[in-house]
């Protein structure tokens, strides 16, 4: 029980932060798609992207590292904060060597023309990652979520301030990102005293024991990353190859729906990593794992359900004249976000025995199925729909490969023949709203009947919830009348 507490604690507060911060984003559709093209917002999209694959490669992914050995007590947490900064700072340099390069040689056009926007860009967000992940390690986790609060804010505020007063467009866009980053990164700088740790001057420490044990945890983590970015954006730049920019802005804004799903998933993610490393039995003796991970698909799945179903009244409401046939899009990446949370629970298991390696070897497997799949399936398809199936069809893959590797470290009781059923379910539905193009009876009939079979193959979990869930409200209820 006391498991269960640490968690439910743990994902209350990253509910605070998270959810504040991916609601505002996800009700800002409207604005980017009303008032940027769908060019701009493939420029700035695969401006993102690019960053992403960036900084976990020039920082040797040093926040893998800084998460999973902040939580130790015994562990030098300001040899862990400064060697971390020391790595930043040389990245940096880099990016703006090769930033001067690209400007000159014009290699990629998209960052040649806004330069000084894909450094900061670059700057914030691995600085950003390695201050969340120092506070999220010490357990400053009601900090992490007041972060997410002040950045929401500060994006909202400069979103209005410089898109729609000052008309600003992709520039103002591109401030607003920047500074939101920056503003959550330096409220945490500052509540962790992070600032007192860092001793960048102690060369002594370079080749310290410790180094080789930071580096020997988030090198192969490094593989780990570009294959997860593998599979999640490198399928963008196929679409750019083979469809154009503006596909790509119209492909882009298609995971602003998935993202309602993924909220739940980062939400869930971030806490659950802390109490796998805490409450790890390979046993599994009280079914904390195996109760978990039953519940935690039944709500993936069935919320994936219900978002498929209601698909093109979503779009209708966040996508603004071209973006709407992105619509078409969501379905599949949905999908592929269900079998990611559970390859990311499953993880929480590698990341409990410090087994970073282990996080590759599925994500390779995953990234290389992407890459061949992608140019396939576009190239046949003539469509970004392509990229779409290929993405759900690579995160199958990898939670495959993780379920298989999982049994290796603990004994956990799954359903298999539930869940894949209920996959299959999942891909009916999607079928259904691709080809039925009118929102009749007939239509919201069948997609809610197989919703409602998800529930009933899942009822045990959902009575689970609902037991859960009236326990917490009772339990408040008491300590309200007692007070």
């Amino acid at each position: 029980m006391k498991g269960y507490k640490y968690l439910a604690k743990n994902i209350a507060l990253m509910t605070i932060g998270n959810f504040a911060s991916r609601m505002l984003s996800f009700f800002l559709v409207p604005l980017y798609t009303s008032i940027l093209t769908t060019k701009e917002y493939g420029i700035f999209d695969l401006m993102i992207v690019s960053v992403q694959i960036m900084v976990p490669i020039l920082t040797q992914n040093i926040m893998e590292s800084v998460l999973r050995f902040s939580m130790d007590e015994n562990q030098d947490k300001d040899f862990i904060v400064s060697y971390a900064v020391r790595l930043f700072c040389i990245s940096c340099l880099i990016v703006v060597v090769l930033v001067g390069v690209n400007h000159f040689t014009g290699i990629l056009s998209f960052v040649q023309q806004y330069s000084m926007f894909f450094f900061f860009i670059y700057s914030v967000t691995a600085i950003q990652g390695i201050i969340m992940s120092y506070a999220r390690g010490i357990g400053k986790v009601a900090d992490v979520s007041i972060s997410g609060v002040i950045s929401s804010i500060a994006l909202v505020s400069l979103n209005i301030l410089l898109l729609v007063v000052y008309k600003n467009g992709i520039i103002g866009y591109f401030i607003s990102y920047i500074v939101a980053l920056g503003a959550q990164s330096a409220y945490l700088f500052l509540k962790t005293g992070m600032w007192k740790n860092i001793h960048l001057l102690r060369k002594e420490q370079i080749r310290s024991v410790q180094a080789v044990e930071l580096m020997k945890y988030s090198r192969p983590m490094i593989l780990n990353s570009i294959a997860w970015w593998v599979n999640n954006v490198s399928d963008r730049y196929v679409v750019v190859w083979m469809c154009g920019l503006a596909a790509n802005g119209i492909y882009s804004v298609a995971g602003k729906i998935p993202s309602i799903l993924n909220i739940f998933q980062t939400i869930f993610s971030q806490a659950w990593v802390i109490s796998a490393v805490k409450e790890f039995d390979p046993e599994d003796k009280h079914g904390f794992f195996s109760n978990l991970y039953n519940t935690y698909n039944f709500l993936m799945v069935f919320l994936c359900s219900l978002l498929i179903v209601f698909d093109r009244q979503l779009a209708a409401f966040l996508y603004a004249k071209d973006f709407y046939l992105a619509w078409r899009y969501v379905p599949f990446l949905m999908i592929a976000i269900v079998f990611g949370s559970m390859s990311g629970f499953i993880g929480g298991v590698f990341s409990a025995v410090k087994n970073s390696k282990i996080f590759a070897q599925s994500t390779l497997m995953g990234a290389f199925s992407n890459i061949v799949l992608n140019f396939i399936l576009i190239y046949l398809l003539k469509d970004p729909m392509g990229a779409a199936i290929a993405t759900a069809f690579t995160y199958w893959i990898v939670w495959v490969i993780r379920v298989r590797q999982m049994k290796k470290y603990m004994r956990i009781k799954l359903f298999l023949l539930r869940d894949y059923l209920s996959y299959g379910l999942l891909v009916i539905q999607t079928i259904l709203v691709l080809n039925i193009l009118h929102d009749d009876i007939l239509f919201y009939g069948f997609t809610i009947v197989i919703s409602l079979i998800i529930l009933y193959l899942y009822r045990r979990e959902f009575e689970n919830v609902l037991n859960k869930f009236g326990f917490i409200l009772k339990t408040n209820l008491i300590h309200e009348r007692r007070e």
